[in-house]
């Protein structure tokens, strides 16, 4: 670069051969002026941008043309440069060079994608070579190709072909978006030496014509075997068997070691049964309702929801490959596969991806529609979540659902539009071509593990059959389905075409479907030989973790000594790290904690817990949208130099021995962030893997992975998973957004020991509850309403004493030094309001009135309560008191348990706010009344029928 640079400035020259060289520098300055020369900096800015509806290089090709036009002398020093070219001569080569680049920009809206010819192509001027003044005359002169994957001089007639089947075949490639000039090479390079046509030898020729047999078989033979149930099939999708056959056995070439897909329901059962091997016995099975014994015991699920997983053997070794269980909410799966795949990375210390990949298989209108798509997408090369760049492929059957208009179904030109938001390429592909398929099947994964980043596959098809098998698609797409029906099968078409070529004869052909329903017939596997399940060192192994246990006793204590140690190794920070002012007070103020001078709050008791487990060699993953610094300015897990801007985290400099540790600040996502982080703790069982809202009510924005994964995948599909969420809770004057959790939504998911739902009041319960659900026998998501205000109350503090001896109080009795005896009113709560209670009683002197804390609201802990409430045989009047509404909270959700479990005589009663629409006022100044009004009422016993109409039951 430096000679030509030399010789630029020397000459001023500008020729044919060197436009790319000159379009590379534009395309540095128009991303930043400062990253080229002054002398081009000046000169392009002379030029301009383009403006809109130009071609991008638009002002650098006029300048060019003006440039070319001008005699070229030759260079200082040895060798000799191209003689100038002629005004007119120099015009003709910009545009032959104009031309190719449009072919790269816009070649793919003309391309020949669509098996069934449903649209007219859009007419763009840009590919007539007239649009640059070219004609006829020239079809047969000699140009320079630029940077074409081409000899250096072609006639404007070869390149016109050469660019024509690179890019309006049945290939369409979308990648000029990327700004990097390195990967947009690459597939230059790729596409247009092979002109996007796949070199394959005889024998793949015919094990592809085998693949597509079995896809379309398969159809076939449960379409007649069990006539009207839904399977969501495959039929027009067909060439999608053969790409994830393909993806697999190249994967496998390249190093991978598992594969992760995400998938919703159609074509599953069909990849599921020819790709991964699962036995058609098991499957007709599920079609028949036979269900095993150990099954009666969950809930199930359709059989197009099941996931599976085996290992496949390729040509670098065996694969494991999985395929995610995934509820109807189609596109959710993404971030879970995601998430699924980072464990297994890590566990593999697999930093870049190169062993681990994820690949997501979407349908066309959900991947335009459902927004989680974008979110994944923007987790994709953030520090905390990316997995190495991950393969999509979109089964696009250009109707979305059947009733649909492709003009409702989303505002882009193509579906796959939102890969452009990271840049990834998009390679379209007409799935009628499975060698096609087959090519860009290879492009994509060979992008991908180059260059790390996402790519798309966007397989252009059809859907034979309806939404489902008892649909009736032509009420609403007469016109589509005309076409539908007068049109061979994708292998209807292959096959003949291998006859036509001499490879294969129509008795073969028959035999190949003879032979795919005969295996049918017996049950047995019909994919590739060779699969087996392996024992390895890196599979998610749950043993350990399922048993009952929960409430059984278990030491969570931590030695004094060794909490001071830690605690010492906790507070370290580099020599001569700045720390802001705040942070260097909350330092101090740790040391005196540690040291026994002053009480423990919140923070130092949560970071404690991790730095124990860490110390014990458990890791522990904490991600959300400020976890490093904590929403409330209260765990500065990760601090930061306030002189240079760096970042430190003590908790990983606590020792050669230690488990990793990580904060991630996510991005401003609930709902991808959350299912990436259920999936990374489904696939790794000994990491604390913690989720946390920035406010509780924030979990709204994923409610779907909530509903559908973390408290219904255990007895759906018999997962496991130990994620933590910690949701800030509690209603003080800050409005309806930034009051409640919802405790009673998880409340009402709550069943079956699905999940556990705790409200810790204390410093020392954090840290015991943590702990617990690392060294516990029984792992479940366990859902923690953690609080605001508390993190700095003055009562809500403990000791180091509390840390070192105990563990997790599912119920804490009266603190207060009260005779039993005296109590005549019990008053039962959970979370914040315990303290305005308790000062309150103290203000007032009251000591016939004890407070209950249920710090455990499920699994109810029976024997706990019923010993607590037990203590007070005196008592006449029980009363139930929070400070959410009458309808929102735990009440309606527990008050029958309290009914069973107090003793009998002892009415309980409610004591709150009344029902409401909203989670909390919005004025302050009520929501202080109506909290002074529930506490006086609680301690008074003064009783609002109108709250307690039903009560005693």
């Amino acid at each position: 670069m430096g000679a030509l640079l030399d010789h630029f400035r020397a000459t001023g020259a500008l020729y044919g051969g060197n436009a790319a060289f000159i379009e590379d520098l534009y395309e540095r300055f128009l991303r930043d002026p400062e990253a080229v020369p002054p002398m081009w900096r000046e000169r392009f800015a002379e030029w301009g941008r383009a403006q809109a509806g130009e071609i991008a290089h638009g002002p650098v090709r006029e300048a060019f043309l003006r440039s070319m036009q001008q005699p070229v002398p030759s260079p200082p020093g040895p060798g000799a440069v191209r003689p100038a070219l002629a005004a007119g001569a120099a015009a003709k080569q910009a545009a032959v060079l104009r031309l190719i680049n449009a072919y790269r920009y816009r070649g793919h809206q003309v391309a020949e994608l669509d098996p069934l010819h449903l649209r007219e192509k859009p007419h763009v001027p840009d590919l007539d070579p007239s649009y640059h003044n070219l004609g006829a005359a020239d079809l047969d002169r000699t140009f320079h190709t630029g940077s074409l994957c081409a000899p250096d001089r072609m006639t404007l007639r070869e390149i016109l072909a050469l660019v024509k089947e690179t890019y309006c075949g049945v290939v369409g490639s979308e990648y000029m978006h990327i700004t990097s000039t390195q990967p947009k090479r690459w597939i230059q390079k790729r596409i247009e030496g092979y002109r996007s046509r796949p070199e394959l030898a005889t024998d793949d020729r015919r094990w592809l014509l085998t693949l597509l047999t079995a896809a379309e078989a398969f159809e076939r033979y449960l379409h007649t075997r069990y006539v009207g149930q839904k399977r969501f099939s495959l039929e027009g999708a067909e060439a999608l068997i053969p790409l994830i056959d393909e993806l697999i056995q190249r994967a496998g070439s390249q190093g991978q070691k598992e594969i992760v897909i995400g998938m919703a329901h159609r074509g599953r059962l069909n990849l599921l049964t020819n790709i991964l091997g699962k036995p058609p016995r098991d499957l007709f099975d599920e079609f028949e309702d036979r269900v095993e014994k150990t099954w009666h015991e969950l809930a199930g699920d359709v059989k197009y929801h099941m996931g599976f997983a085996t290992d496949i053997d390729t040509p670098g070794g065996f694969v494991h490959v999985v395929v995610g269980f995934n509820p109807s909410h189609l596109e959710i799966i993404g971030p879970v596969v995601e998430g699924s795949v980072r464990a297994r990375q890590r566990r593999r210390l697999d930093r870049i991806g190169q062993q681990v990949l994820p690949v997501l298989i979407h349908g066309d209108a959900a991947v335009a529609g459902q927004g989680v798509v974008s979110e994944t997408l923007q987790l994709s090369q953030t520090r905390g979540f990316s997995t190495g760049g991950t393969l999509h492929v979109v089964v696009n059957n250009q109707i979305g659902f059947t009733t649909s208009h492709p003009l409702d179904t989303r505002s882009t030109f193509y579906c796959t539009d939102v890969a452009k938001m990271v840049q990834a390429p998009v390679f379209h592909v007409n799935g009628d071509d499975p060698e096609a398929v087959i090519f860009v099947t290879r492009l994509a994964l060979d992008y991908r593990n180059r260059f790390n980043k996402d790519v798309f596959i966007d397989l252009v098809c059809y859907r034979r059959l309806g939404h489902n098998e008892a649909d009736e698609p032509a009420v609403t797409q007469p016109m589509m389905y005309q076409k539908i029906r007068a049109r061979p099968t994708a292998r209807d078409l292959y096959a003949r075409r291998l006859i036509d070529e001499g490879l294969l004869t129509h008795a073969e052909n028959e035999r190949l479907l003879e032979d795919y329903v005969a295996s049918l017939e017996q049950g047995v596997v019909a994919s590739r030989a060779v699969l087996c399940q392996l024992d390895n060192p890196y599979k998610v192994d749950w043993r350990g973790c399922r048993g009952p246990g929960w409430e059984d006793p278990i030491s969570t204590a931590v030695t004094v000594e060794q909490l001071r140690d830690l605690a010492a190794r906790m507070l370290r920070v580099p020599e001569g790290f700045a720390l802001h002012p705040r942070v260097a007070k909350i330092w101090a103020e740790r040391e005196k904690m540690a040291s026994g001078e002053q009480l423990l709050n919140w923070g130092f008791a949560e970071n404690l817990a991790y730095a124990t487990l860490l110390d014990a060699g458990i890791p522990v993953r904490l991600s959300g949208q400020d976890s490093g610094r904590g929403t409330f300015f209260h765990r500065h897990a990760v601090i930061h130099d306030q002189d240079t801007g760096a970042s430190y985290t003590p908790l990983q400099h606590l020792g050669a021995a230690q488990g990793s540790f990580v904060a991630i600040d996510s991005i401003l996502s609930e709902e991808a962030v959350l299912a990436f982080e259920y999936g990374y703790a489904t696939a790794e069982p000994n990491t604390l893997t913690l989720w946390e809202a920035q406010f509780g009510d924030f979990a709204n924005g994923a409610q779907v992975v909530i509903d559908q994964f973390i408290t219904s995948a255990g007895t759906k599909w018999d997962l496991c998973c130990g994620l933590v969420m910690l949701l800030p809770h509690g209603l003080e004057g800050q409005g309806a957004e930034h009051s409640s959790a919802r405790l009673e939504r998880f409340l009402q998911l709550s069943a079956e020991r699905n999940i556990r739902v705790c409200v810790p009041t204390t410093p020392a319960q954090i840290f015991h509850l943590l702990r617990r659900q690392m060294l516990g026998r029984e792992r479940k998501p366990l859902i923690v309403m953690t609080p605001k205000s508390l993190l700095r109350h003055r009562l809500a503090v403990s000791t180091l004493d509390e840390l070192a001896t105990g563990d997790f109080q599912f119920v804490i009795d009266e603190v207060d030094p009260l005779g039993p005896e005296q109590v005549t009113r019990v008053i039962l709560c959970s979370g914040k309001v315990y303290y305005d209670l308790i000062e309150a009683r103290r203000a007032r002197g009251l000591t016939d009135v004890a407070v209950i804390r249920v710090e455990q609201l499920y699994p109810f802990p029976r024997q706990a309560f019923t010993a607590a409430i037990g203590r007070y045989p005196a008592a006449t009047q029980a009363i139930w008191c929070q400070e959410e509404a009458q309808n929102q909270g735990a009440w309606d959700q527990i008050k029958h348990r309290l009914h069973a479990l107090t003793p009998e005589g002892l009415p309980v009663y409610y004591v709150g706010r009344p029902v409401s629409a909203a989670p909390a006022v919005g004025h302050r100044v009520v929501h202080v009344e109506q909290q002074e009004r529930l506490i006086d009422e609680a301690l008074s016993g003064r009783i609002n029928p109108n709250m307690n109409r039903r009560i005693p039951l």
